[in-house]
């Protein structure tokens, strides 16, 4: 996701991105430092999530989103954040790499939707005869599924036409979010077999072939977001 952000940036936000981090850093290999960080500013966690229920009309952010905790309107902080001049580089720098691993997690149907499972957590699967959860096998179960990361970065960059960035960098944090929460609806819990709770589900090839490209969609959904996140910032 972050490889693709970084190949839409304009040379200015791609500046402002290079003089935000430190000598022989890149911004790929930070993205999972608001992961790393999590234990020690454990305030931090529900930042990367919101709850909207399942089977509920949609997002309230009354409801879903309690005094600005979720991942919705974190991106919108730290997005204001990284626009403001003012603001030290630290914070900037920190900003940005919030930023960079949210827009992430909000692409990951399960981190926009509650179905008192803690994001598929609770949801114990059998995936081609391994172990795992719900919420592990969207997170990277798929992803080992499909191409190299090279090979596949490739192919998700030939299909973000510049008609289709022009069409995803439209709208708010929130209708990004709602998308994630139907794809969830429909790609990640409606297509799960009869379970009861106390059994793993048992998933496949057909259920792999259905997600790899609702997994490859979202990511590439995300880099461009990012993108024109960072390249409305330097305008």
């Amino acid at each position: 996701m972050v490889r693709i952000a970084q190949g839409l940036l304009t040379p200015q936000a791609q500046a402002q991105v290079q003089a935000a981090l430190a000598p022989g850093e890149a911004l790929a290999g930070l993205a999972s430092w608001a992961d790393d960080i999590r234990k020690v500013r454990p305030e931090t966690g529900p930042w990367h999530y919101v709850d909207i229920p399942l089977n509920s009309t949609g997002l309230d952010m009354m409801r879903d989103c309690p005094k600005g905790n979720c991942v919705i309107a974190k991106i919108e902080e730290f997005r204001d954040r990284w626009r403001n001049p003012s603001v030290s580089a630290e914070g900037r720098r920190e900003a940005l790499l919030f930023l960079v691993h949210f827009v992430g997690d909000m692409h990951q149907p399960l981190h926009c939707v509650d179905n008192s499972d803690q994001g598929g957590n609770q949801v114990p699967v059998v995936f081609q005869g391994s172990a795992t959860n719900l919420h592990a096998l969207w997170d990277f179960g798929l992803l080992r599924t499909m191409r190299a990361e090279d090979e596949l970065l490739g192919q998700l960059q030939q299909a973000i036409t510049p008609q289709v960035v022009t069409e995803w960098s439209r709208g708010t944090v929130e209708q990004w979010a709602m998308e994630s929460w139907r794809t969830a609806q429909t790609s990640v819990y409606g297509p799960l077999p009869a379970h009861t709770p106390d059994q793993p589900v048992q998933l496949g090839e057909g259920y792999a072939k259905m997600a790899q490209p609702v997994v490859e969609q979202q990511i590439e959904k995300a880099g461009v977001r990012l993108a024109a996140i960072l390249n409305a910032s330097a305008q």
